[in-house]
């Protein structure tokens, strides 16, 4: 399997890390560093997480890393990582 960043989800990264780094530099970095290494586990494990139906045909998951949702789409040998936000932003 190959993993792959969509704009979409590098500019929510980028956001996420702009909110909490006037907050707390080191809480920042770390919540960052934890979401840019939590999608390794689906290069084994590609359909670990929870499949979303309203995205039929499409084969579209989402995880949970600590409050943080993550979204994304496998297709063929390819896991595309499409979104990710908080579980408190209103999605």
């Amino acid at each position: 399997m190959e993993l792959k960043w969509t704009g979409k989800a590098l500019s929510d990264l980028a956001r996420l890390h702009e909110f909490l780094s006037p907050l707390n530099k080191q809480a920042a970095a770390a919540t960052v560093q934890s979401l840019t290494a939590a999608p390794a586990k689906l290069m084994v494990q590609p359909r670990l997480g929870e499949r979303l139906e309203e995205f039929d045909p499409r084969e579209v998951r989402r995880i949970l890393v600590g409050h943080y949702e993550m979204r994304y789409e496998i297709q063929h040998s390819t896991i595309y990582l499409l979104r990710l936000w908080h579980t408190r932003e209103d999605r």
